[in-house]
């Protein structure tokens, strides 16, 4: 009863009533873009086509589209150009003075950065959508159908036309959500993508399990399973490690401030879920699998089979890589050395420990080590659904990275609706404490 009158109270706050139902509706808009295919495609030769393609570099962009890349739909390139070009706007920062000053402007600096990002949006759009364009017209079918009855330079710009535009559609609608809604709109509209496949993936399920190929107890073994793994991720991305921090009495003008104590949350997993796309979906782990799908020669299906999810060479290549893109992001993202050095301006020390160098070493071995942890975790989300696709031959829908970013998304979320409810003095969805999101 407790829980149900929490979510109603979303509802009694007129201005959070008002931003769940826009951002639902901007959702809604999203899903019917996805069921609108671009001209010149033969539909059912390109489903034959991807039917085929569920562990290749294809089936992993159609998941995070919700299915619109295996209709080539108006917005089949989803969202990940924006996450590219902002991932790479993240990385440029390291070697780009200008973009480093623009980062510590604040406000304005932001809004430099994301007008860059929208103009690499527009520019990887161009270039994945020509890509997409000029492979179409070169597949058939498993049947030896077409997927482009009449190629040529039209269907070429065409398909750059208004698959970029989607793209930009998608990242304008993200971004009214961010403004208007409730959430962070780019994610929300990759879990809208990857959610949107549940219901066939259940029915697929129950259809298996009335022709006797799926057993009941399996079906529970494997509920119990994800319901462990789901709440295991929400405690892992919750975890913080807090550094202690004293402030010492200081004058402020001619007011003399008190010595306070606070802390410094580091995260477990401070990457986030870049790390598993990067390595799996990013790289080339992926590509002999999509190459071996386009040209059946002997060698390519015999490297393929060996760089397949739930081989263990794959497997090993797959953690070391999460492992190198954990510590290298991480390091992109927090910096302990302009952390021990504000620390230091305004008068914080860590009890024990010298501020300036000393105190950014110690944050850098603690950050070390939660990092570590938080690598082990990845490689054990990411690597779990392979093994239980290969051993127990199940529609599992939910991959790793997929399962990362839906449990992440929800408590972010959540965390945010639950502010606009504390604020107005309504009873959120936990009595004690708060919700802590992937962000800390």
């Amino acid at each position: 009863m407790a829980g149900a009158e929490s979510f109603g109270n979303m509802f009694r706050v007129p201005e959070l009533k008002r931003r769940i139902l826009f951002t639902l509706g901007m959702l809604v808009i999203y899903r019917i873009g996805a069921h609108i295919p671009t001209p010149g495609i033969d539909g059912s030769a390109l489903a034959e086509l991807f039917a085929q393609t569920k562990n290749t570099i294809l089936g992993f962009f159609d998941m995070f589209s919700g299915g619109a890349l295996s209709r080539l739909t108006i917005v089949a390139l989803g969202i990940m150009p924006y996450i590219t070009s902002s991932i790479i706007l993240q990385l440029m920062t390291i070697v780009s003075p200008h973009l480093e000053r623009l980062k510590k402007e604040g406000e304005q600096g932001q809004k430099k950065i994301t007008q860059y990002t929208r103009y690499g949006t527009i520019g990887i759009g161009l270039v994945q959508s020509s890509g997409i364009a000029i492979a179409l017209e070169k597949m058939t079918s498993p049947g030896g159908a077409l997927i482009v009855p009449e190629p040529g330079l039209g269907f070429r710009l065409m398909t750059m036309l208004t698959l970029t535009c989607g793209t930009a559609f998608l990242m304008w609608l993200g971004e009214q959500i961010n403004e208007r809604g409730v959430g962070n709109g780019i994610s929300l509209v990759i879990f809208t993508g990857i959610v949107s496949g549940v219901p066939a993936a259940v029915l697929q399920s129950m259809d298996l399990m009335g022709t006797g190929e799926l057993s009941i107890l399996i079906v529970l073994f494997l509920t119990v399973l994800m319901a462990g793994v789901v709440g295991f991720i929400v405690f892992t991305e919750g975890g913080q490690r807090r550094i202690p921090i004293q402030y010492a009495k200081r004058m402020v003008g001619r007011k003399m401030m008190t010595g306070s104590s606070t802390h410094l949350p580091l995260k477990v997993n401070t990457s986030g879920v870049i790390p598993p796309i990067f390595a799996s979906k990013k790289s080339l782990i992926m590509l002999p699998a999509t190459v071996a799908q386009l040209y059946q020669t002997p060698w390519t299906q015999t490297f393929a089979a060996m760089l397949t999810p739930g081989n263990l060479i794959y497997s090993l290549i797959f953690c070391g890589a999460i492992f190198f893109f954990c510590y290298f992001y991480t390091s992109v993202i927090f910096n302990p050395v302009d952390v021990a050095e504000n620390m230091k301006k305004n008068g914080g020390f860590i009890p024990g420990i010298r501020p300036g160098p000393k105190t950014s070493e110690y944050i850098d071995q603690i950050l070390s080590k939660l990092t570590f942890y938080g690598a082990i975790y990845l490689c054990f989300v990411c690597i779990l659904p392979d093994y239980l696709i290969k051993y127990f031959n199940i529609p599992f829908y939910f991959g790793g990275t997929s399962l990362l970013i839906v449990v992440g998304v929800s408590l972010d979320t959540m965390q945010q609706i639950e502010s606009h409810l504390v604020m107005r003095n309504y009873e959120g969805f936990m009595k004690k404490g708060r919700i802590r999101g992937r962000r800390g």
